[in-house]
């Protein structure tokens, strides 16, 4: 693969995660390079459990996001599937922009390995995990949001942009 086909593919990647509905809730940027992926989100309120600090689905979210896409980086012609997934917090958040730095570790046959921090504002690990992601059956071709014509979403191309467009 060219290295233009292979930003092309990353581009592509991005524009799929950020027209998945989930991520309409939780905004988030994603800048996806060779065997790595950076996504952040801005902490909010709504993000907490009842003792006033982030969710643990937030931490798990971020790692399986980050791990995920970084093997997908590596992965042309199928969608990967997160077969296993460890998340180890560090600990609570309450506010901030929180960036999840996945990469991939190891590679064999189907199988790969990758792992992810989550780093808040000051650089502070908040949380880290890693896990096993295979290669499934699913052209990337026919998922809604891949292909340039299947969507109106423009394409953020920094970790840390703002928003995103329709």
């Amino acid at each position: 693969m060219t290295t233009t086909d292979a930003q092309l593919h990353w581009r592509r990647l991005e524009r799929l995660y950020l027209g998945a509905p989930i991520n309409e809730y939780f905004q988030p940027t994603i800048a996806v390079r060779d065997g790595e992926a950076d996504v952040s989100v801005v902490v909010r309120h709504d993000f907490f459990h009842a003792a006033d600090a982030m969710h643990g689905a937030v931490y798990f979210k971020l790692i399986d996001d980050a791990a995920f896409f970084a093997v997908a980086s590596r992965v042309t012609d199928v969608f990967v599937l997160t077969a296993q997934l460890t998340v180890n917090f560090a600990k609570p958040v309450t506010a901030g922009r929180l960036t999840a730095y996945g990469k991939v570790t190891g590679e064999e046959g189907r199988r790969f390995n990758a792992e992810a921090s989550i780093l808040d504002d000051e650089g502070r690990v908040v949380g880290s995990g890693s896990g096993v992601f295979v290669r499934s059956k699913i052209p990337l071709a026919g998922i809604r949001g891949y292909d340039d014509a299947a969507t109106g979403l423009a394409i953020v191309r920094d970790a840390d942009a703002s928003s995103k467009s329709r």
